[in-house]
């Protein structure tokens, strides 16, 4: 089945709100109302007609195309269904998501799945900041779900994540997991300094390990865990490039013993 396709017009002189636009609100609407969809702008009210050409199909299948990093929200709640982006966006894609499939063939902005409580999120560029992370007032980041980066983070992607998996296969700006409540970040390539800052529990991963590592960090030894092997099997339907870390003896830090020290680093030997 077609999907339900929407091509940006030319590029926006002012940021664009596409909220609006996830698959379960679309669904059983007409050509002719989804024109008529306001996205919010700090300038003037703008109709979907206005900024994107649109090619009627399934609802429940958004496709994007010539996007770029004006367009702020892309699958702001989304509860199932899957948006596919051809370009880069702007920040918070994918906040809030419960259910479905976000890729994105660009680069994303700031606040990448913010929140996220479900689904799966791939970017097949670059992240920025905040990956995962909680808007400003909130008490935690990423609930649950999956985000994948086949490029590389800014800096503290997966602050104050509390569920869920995210997968970093380039290189991680610094404080990756900062503050971590729970869940799993696996980043492949080299972490900036102080990975782990603050975790109360959680898992990291490093791939290349990191260029500087919190003295409140214990060294446990080298180990070839079982439960990493697991972890290997689940991760490896997402990213071969991860699974390969996890399925070979790795040193583990125990920390932030600054904090509660429930959390662990695990690191090439």
């Amino acid at each position: 089945m077609k999907p339900l396709v929407l091509t940006l017009r030319e590029r926006p002189d002012q940021r664009l709100d596409l909220a609006p636009l996830v698959p379960h609100r679309l669904a059983g609407m007409a050509a002719a109302e989804i024109e008529r969809i306001e996205l919010q702008t700090t300038r003037s009210r703008l109709a979907l007609a206005d900024i994107f050409r649109l090619r009627m199909g399934d609802a429940t299948h958004v496709r994007i195309e010539a996007s770029c990093d004006r367009l702020d929200r892309v699958g702001y709640e989304m509860a199932g269904g899957e948006i596919v982006v051809e370009g880069d966006i702007g920040m918070r894609a994918g906040r809030l998501m419960t259910d479905g499939r976000l890729t994105v063939h660009g680069n994303v902005g700031p606040w990448a799945a913010s929140g996220m409580k479900g689904g799966t999120v791939e970017i097949f560029g670059d992240a920025g900041d905040h990956l995962g992370g909680p808007s400003p007032g909130e008490i935690a980041g990423m609930r649950g779900g999956v985000v994948l980066v086949r490029g590389r983070v800014g800096e503290r992607a997966g602050d104050r994540m509390r569920r869920g998996t995210i997968v970093v296969e380039g290189i991680a700006g610094a404080y990756a997991g900062s503050r971590m409540i729970a869940g799993t970040l696996v980043v492949v390539g080299r972490t900036g300094p102080l990975p782990g800052y603050l975790m109360r529990r959680g898992t990291i991963m490093l791939g290349e390990g990191s260029d500087c590592l919190s003295p409140t960090f214990i060294d446990c030894g080298v180990h070839d865990l079982v439960a990493a092997r697991l972890m290997a099997g689940f991760i490896g339907k997402h990213s071969a490039r991860a699974a390969e870390i996890l399925n070979r003896p790795l040193r583990r830090f125990a920390g932030d013993m600054a904090a509660l020290g429930k959390g662990e680093i695990f690191a090439r030997p």
